[in-house]
């Protein structure tokens, strides 16, 4: 299971699930190197898999991984083509990208608890979180940066002018005195607005994600016997969840991107 303490006593219930909570930290203890590590590298074989796919792209008869690159481009194409409806070359690449690096780090769950951090625990590292959408700090680093392009998205559609405008008469559009009067009114209904998008976004995910890793993590503390009798199942409908959850992170994402372009 988990590294042995000192005296090569067995951990408790308590000391395993801390453990396997436990981040690999820097050296400042500021950052979880875990997170960061896992989800780069997982953001490599999605550049890889896609690369290599391009690659092997034919005319003629489809191979087994062009036809899964280009399934998983239909599904994300219909969600973008659905519900953006300006003109952008980057919307559809960020949907493909944000849709397949989420599932990647959400399908960190499927690997047995124990698996990597016994096999790193060889190379001296004894804390390992292998799920970088369980950790909130990285849920909230991504909605972060979708907030980023929503800000990006609004100003190049309307203008600096534009966007300032509507940050100070939506969504009231008063007008005359009226309008002076209701725009530090308008203006904190649009940071709400503006925040509650990505704070929404990580919460959600992180939510998910980090009850599906306690409960893999509870089932690990369970007889081997029982461990296949309810990890199985919960295996299955958690192929659901992680796939769900990279999608509606996607698909929200497209969706507050689209109303970002709109002009009132």
């Amino acid at each position: 299971m988990t590294t042995e303490h000192a005296g090569h006593e067995a951990p408790t219930n308590i000391e395993y699930i801390q453990h396997h909570l436990s981040h690999l930290k820097s050296a400042d203890g500021m950052y979880n190197l875990d997170t960061f590590w896992v989800s780069a590298i997982l953001g490599l074989v999605f550049l890889g898999v896609f690369w290599l796919a391009s690659r092997r792209a034919t005319a003629g008869v489809p191979g087994k991984l062009q036809n899964f690159v280009e399934a998983t481009m239909e599904i994300v194409n219909d969600v973008v083509n659905s519900a953006f409806h300006a003109k952008s070359k980057v919307i559809a690449p960020l949907a493909i990208t944000i849709f397949c690096w989420v599932w990647l780090m959400n399908a960190m769950d499927f690997l047995p608890v124990d698996l990597l951090p016994k096999i790193l625990s060889f190379f001296g590292v004894h804390k390992l979180r292998v799920v970088p959408t369980a950790d909130v700090n990285h849920t909230f680093g991504m909605s972060f940066g979708v907030m980023l392009c929503i800000i990006g998205f609004s100003i190049k559609a309307k203008g600096l002018g534009g966007w300032g405008k509507e940050l100070l008469t939506a969504p009231f559009h008063a007008h005359g005195f009226m309008a002076i009067i209701l725009a530090p009114v308008n203006f904190i209904f649009q940071m709400i607005e503006l925040l509650a998008k990505p704070l929404s976004l990580s919460l959600r995910l992180f939510g998910n994600m980090y009850a599906g890793e306690l409960l893999f993590i509870l089932i690990a503390l369970l007889p081997w016997w029982a461990q296949w009798l309810l990890g199985g199942p919960w295996v299955i409908f958690h192929i659901l969840v992680v796939t769900l959850q990279a999608f509606v992170f996607m698909a929200l994402t497209v969706v507050y991107l689209a109303i970002a372009v709109e002009k009132h």
